[in-house]
């Protein structure tokens, strides 16, 4: 077959969530079929990283697509000419975004396979552009729609899209993220060695994540300033991630806290690093009011750290028994949570113990098997 594959998000040191979820599945997907043609479909050079086995063709297709107005014309106008004048059997995107007319040169429909990873757009307000916001509500649903085969990366994100957009359960495949290769625990030599480093040798929570609305950083800050308050505690905060969107609420919470001298901003940390980074800290702080998975719950679990997360969304169900789970509207309850898992070894240790088990059933090897095996009932169906 001849597969084109959106591959946008692939940009070499600025990989994300999706951008990863990209990398893993198709690094796998493309080295197991060496008897199809790859066509990946960038809107800029690629990093020649991105080219995983001889089978991967890469094609650059004008405008360099980062507005809604040149998305359009991205997929409306040069992928769907593409796709028609290379006669492709099959189009995939794992952002979402898709062709809505495209088809193959014999005039029927190109079959389609799209990934959307989760509707934050439609339940959060504000943390977006105004013009991203309008095109993804207008758009995405036309995009679930037309798929022949939707995959979403958790059962909460599967029934989230069928009662927003109308889109049959069994039309959609839940293909999990994992947590990446490199990240593993550190000894306690190592972990010394990382908090001498990053935290003057106390010890810290880590939050990994964009700075953006829906991650909830501004109460994560005002819930450390009470946990100091409360306990005196040693600890840090290590901030791990770049701002996404321009928060004023956090920047305005930021201003007013007592202790803001202990909460370290780092930025991006690639992921050799942030490992030890997530190992050597005493927990991950990560409580979003909204994700469609939640990457770093997995990665800390690899790591073997503590988790403390919100009871909301797809959390739960990533996290299962192995997390302090806390609301995130309740800036008290965040706190608390902080408290007893500082507070007390033996609880942290048991959440590390029941990370340990439920890690295992995280495995990109496994995501980009149940990816071959939707596409190939897809195909095989047609």
């Amino acid at each position: 077959m001849r597969i084109a594959v959106n591959t946008r998000l692939l940009l070499a040191n600025r990989l994300e969530g999706i951008g990863w979820f990209t990398h893993e599945i198709l690094r796998r997907w493309v080295c197991a079929h060496p008897e199809h043609t790859f066509y990946f479909l960038f809107d800029r050079e690629p990093d020649q990283a991105f080219l995983f086995a001889g089978n991967v063709v890469p094609v650059v297709l004008f405008p360099p697509a980062r507005h809604p107005l040149l998305w359009y014309w991205f997929f409306e106008y040069s992928v769907t000419r593409f796709l028609k004048r290379r006669d492709i059997d099959l189009f995939v995107s794992t952002d979402g975004c898709m062709p809505l007319h495209a088809r193959r040169r014999d005039g029927r429909p190109m079959p389609c396979v799209d990934v959307i990873h989760d509707l934050g757009f439609e339940h959060i307000a504000g943390g977006m552009r105004w013009s991203h916001r309008r095109y993804y509500r207008y758009f995405m649903p036309r995009f679930a729609c037309r798929a022949d085969l939707l995959c979403t990366v958790s059962d909460f994100s599967r029934a989230d899209l069928a009662a927003c957009y109308g889109v049959a359960a069994d039309k959609i495949t839940v293909v999990y993220n994992a947590a990446l290769a490199s990240y593993h625990p550190l000894t306690e030599a190592e972990k010394a060695v990382v908090r001498e480093n990053v935290s003057g040798g106390r010890p810290y929570f880590i939050y990994v994540g964009s700075i953006h609305r829906r991650k909830n950083v501004w109460r994560m800050l005002q819930a450390f300033d009470r946990f100091k308050a409360a306990t005196g505690a040693p600890h840090r905060f290590v901030m791990v991630g770049t701002p996404m969107w321009r928060d004023r609420r956090m920047e305005k919470a930021y201003a007013t806290l007592a202790h803001k001298q202990d909460i370290l901003w780092l930025g991006r940390v690639e992921p050799e690093a942030l490992n030890g980074l997530v190992a050597a800290s005493e927990a991950l702080v990560y409580v979003s009011i909204f994700e469609g998975f939640g990457i770093p719950v997995v990665e800390a679990f690899a790591a073997e750290t503590a988790v403390i997360t919100s009871n909301v969304t797809s959390l739960p169900e990533v996290g299962g028994e192995a997390a302090c789970y806390v609301d995130p509207y309740d800036v008290e309850a965040i706190s608390a949570g902080m408290a007893r898992v500082a507070g007390d070894a033996a609880y942290r240790a048991e959440l590390i113990a029941r990370g340990r088990r439920q890690r295992e059933k995280f495995s990109w090897d496994e995501s980009a098997r149940r990816f071959d095996e939707a596409v190939a009932r897809l195909m095989d169906g047609r």
